[in-house]
């Protein structure tokens, strides 16, 4: 049966004296997940904004995904399941 819904994602940058820091907000309609991440631009380092941006939206993303993660996780254990990962690990490890 197909399944579609619409997440509203919204990502807010700030940038102040070197320092560039974001917001991620996602809203799935019943639940609200916010992610943070900042940049630091090294004083000896050119001023290029994008960069800043790039990197802070890129953690605040990440931090975002990893509530993503967990959630479901969390939601699987629910269920009376096992959590991915929550395996023992066989074979060798790389």
């Amino acid at each position: 049966m197909p399944h579609t819904v619409e997440w509203k994602v919204r990502l807010y940058l700030f940038e102040d004296e070197g320092t560039t820091k974001a917001q991620v907000v996602l809203d799935n309609g019943t639940t609200v997940l916010t992610g943070q991440g900042a940049a630091h631009r090294n004083p000896a380092d050119v001023d290029v904004p994008e960069i800043g941006d790039e990197l802070a939206a890129g953690r605040a993303m990440h931090h975002l995904a990893q509530q993503l993660v967990y959630a479901a996780e969390r939601d699987i254990e629910g269920m009376g399941a096992t959590a991915p990962g929550s395996h023992p690990v066989a074979g060798w490890l790389t």
